[in-house]
């Protein structure tokens, strides 16, 4: 056996590249498929709109394709990991690789080091397309596919409880003090009754209250509108309860979430569904490096024994397993019920132990 971890770089080249094309090929043909059954139940409400034709479906697919990619990325390593160890038990490789010295290891060592690059690609990706489309397109369908707002970071349409009143804003922008409300609305309830609404154009946050310019005040009682120019209200209603309303992880950066995590903490809110999504941006592009381990159980055993189907099935059972438990992990972490790093990481070392076991005691 040799000492060396990694093979030939011969070898460790033609593995790599048959990995990669593999998976990359799978992963288009997921995308086209998906795409288009997607579009196709999309497409009704886009052009519901009115003035919207093509191009407007063109956007759509632009918007919606890295979010696929992103999704069903870790799905096509798995099956190129299928596709390439099949490949190269059926030729007998991996029967010259094993005869030649090599551990079923270091016959796994470039598709590994390959899974690294791809998970590498796959965070960068997430990080710069994935996170800014998914905003843009929810931010799109909130208007019913009307036009595009021009800031999809903006959150919009939020709602604040003042004791018995309500404060809508249209939109809020900025953060801490510099919080900016545009279109903003008071509804002024006694003993759960509306008797009032205040409108405004814009509010700023100026000494623990609310400086409302333009504001024009209805009484639903005398049906008497008055205008009331700038006026300060909602004191106590601090910022923080329009900024951090609707944080949404799959719309965020890693560090635009840590940071909205970091003023959640300081404004005495819960966080932990937060940060569960948070590691999980770290933990989830990594499982494109624990496919190959998973699925290394179908390119070993003689393929003329007739158990390579056999082999291949249990591959992907494995893989799939693995999908099932990081989802319903997140998902715990999501209501609280597993801590964050638990709920992130478990799956991903559980199945690492679980694929070190099965290729150490079937095939080292």
């Amino acid at each position: 056996m040799q000492l060396q971890f990694f093979p030939s770089s011969t070898v460790m080249l033609y593995t790599a590249r048959m990995f990669l094309v593999r998976s990359f090929s799978v992963l288009a043909g997921l995308v086209l498929i998906l795409m288009t059954l997607d579009l196709l139940g999309e497409s009704g409400k886009i052009l519901a709109y009115p003035g919207n034709g093509e191009p407007q479906l063109w956007t759509y697919v632009s918007l919606r394709v890295p979010q696929i990619v992103a999704r069903f990325l870790p799905f096509s390593v798995l099956l190129g990991t299928l596709i390439t160890l099949l490949t190269l038990n059926q030729n007998s490789e991996v029967v010259s690789m094993k005869a030649s010295g090599l551990s079923a290891h270091q016959i796994l060592a470039p598709l590994i080091i390959a899974g690294l690059l791809v998970a590498a690609l796959s965070f960068a990706f997430n990080e710069r397309v994935v996170t800014r489309a998914t905003a843009t397109l929810k931010a799109w369908a909130k208007v019913e596919y009307g036009p595009i707002p021009k800031d999809s970071a903006v959150q919009t349409n939020l709602w604040v409880r003042n004791g018995e009143d309500l404060i809508r804003a249209g939109r809020a922008i900025g953060r801490g003090s510099a919080t900016r409300l545009l279109d903003v609305t008071l509804y002024d309830r006694v003993r759960n009754e509306l008797s009032a609404t205040i409108q405004a154009k814009e509010g700023h946050y100026v000494g623990g209250a609310w400086r409302l310019t333009d504001a024009k005040r209805f009484d639903v009682g005398t049906g008497l509108q008055t205008d009331l120019g700038t006026i300060i209200a909602a004191r106590g209603v601090t910022p923080d309860r329009f900024t951090l309303a609707n944080v949404d992880p799959e719309g965020l950066s890693f560090t635009q979430l840590r940071q909205a995590i970091d003023d959640l903490n300081a404004a005495g809110r819960p966080t932990r569904p937060l940060e569960a999504a948070l590691w999980h941006k770290l933990s989830g592009p990594l499982s494109s490096v624990l496919m190959p381990l998973l699925g290394a159980v179908a390119g070993f055993g003689l393929a003329r024994s007739g158990k390579l189907f056999v082999r291949a099935v249990a591959g992907m059972a494995l893989g799939f397993a693995y999908f099932v438990a990081d989802n319903f992990a997140l998902a715990m972490g999501n209501l609280g019920a597993y801590p964050p790093l638990l709920a992130a990481w478990a799956p991903f070392l559980l199945f690492l132990l679980i694929g070190e076991t099965v290729l150490i005691r079937s095939e080292e």
